[in-house]
C-alpha cells in the first residue's frame, strides 16, 4: 500500500463532535444546514452518475459518513426510497435528521462506527455504498492509519451485496492509490471526471471520484 497520510485532527471523532455541535446550533438558531464536504457541486457530480447508471431507485443504499444528509437528501429528491445514512458522530444524526424532517422524514440515519461496529447493526447489505471523506478521515487519524484502513474495506466488502457499487470520493488519495487500495477487493467500474488544474506541468484534480464493482466470490 501506499505511503500513509500525515495524521490531522480532521481524522479525529473529538474534531467532528464539535464541528457538527456547532453545525446544530446554526441550524437551531438560524436554519443553516452545514457545510458539504467537498463542495455541493462534487456531490451533485456522484448523485449525477448515479441516477445515470441505471441502478434501480429502491436498491438499499447506504452513505458512509453521511454528516448532515446532503448526499441522501438529493438522491430521495430524485425517487430514491431505500437509504440510510450513518455516521459516528450522534451530533451529525441528529443534525440530518432535522435537516431531512420538513421534506423527506422517511430517510433513516443512525449512529454507526465502521471500524468498530458489527454490520449486523445495519439490518441488510446494500446494493450502493457511497463515501465521500470518511475513508479520507480513517487515513488521517493519528491512531493506527493503515489497521483502520484494511478494517474500512473488509467492512464495505461485508455490507456490499453481490455485484453491488461502491463510489468514493477522496481528496487526500489519487485514482491511482485508491484503485491500489480497493484493487483486491473490488473491480474497477469507472472513474467519474472531476474538474482538473495544471501546475509545474503536472495535471491533477482537487478530488478523486471512483466507482468499483464488488468482485463476485463464486
Amino acid at each position: 500500500m501506499d505511503d500513509e497520510l500525515n495524521s490531522s485532527e480532521l481524522g479525529t471523532q473529538t474534531y467532528w463532535q464539535k464541528t457538527y455541535q456547532k453545525e446544530l446550533l446554526n441550524f437551531d438558531h438560524h436554519g443553516d444546514t452545514g457545510d458539504v464536504w467537498f463542495g455541493e457541486d462534487s456531490a451533485l457530480r456522484v448523485v449525477n452518475w448515479i441516477l445515470k447508471c441505471g441502478i434501480d431507485k429502491n436498491t438499499p443504499t447506504i452513505d458512509l459518513g453521511c454528516g448532515n444528509g446532503y448526499t441522501l437528501l438529493e438522491l430521495a429528491r430524485e425517487g430514491f426510497t431505500n437509504l440510510l445514512g450513518v455516521d459516528y458522530c450522534e451530533e451529525a444524526i441528529i443534525l440530518a435528521n432535522k435537516v431531512a424532517q420538513s421534506q423527506h422524514p422517511h430517510l433513516k440515519f443512525q449512529v454507526y462506527d465502521i471500524i468498530n461496529d458489527d454490520i449486523e447493526k445495519l439490518g441488510c447489505k446494500f446494493g450502493l455504498v457511497h463515501d465521500k471523506g470518511t475513508y479520507d478521515a480513517i487515513s488521517l487519524n493519528p491512531e493506527n492509519p493503515k489497521q483502520n484502513e484494511l478494517k474500512y474495506q473488509e467492512k464495505v466488502t461485508e455490507m456490499l451485496s453481490e455485484n453491488g457499487i461502491f463510489v468514493i470520493t477522496s481528496c487526500n488519495w489519487t485514482e491511482a492509490e485508491l484503485i491500489s487500495h480497493f484493487g483486491d477487493r473490488f473491480a474497477l467500474k469507472t472513474v467519474i471526471p472531476t474538474p482538473q488544474f495544471k501546475f509545474g506541468g503536472k495535471v491533477g484534480s482537487v478530488v478523486s471520484s471512483v466507482v468499483f464493482v464488488k468482485k463476485s466470490t463464486s
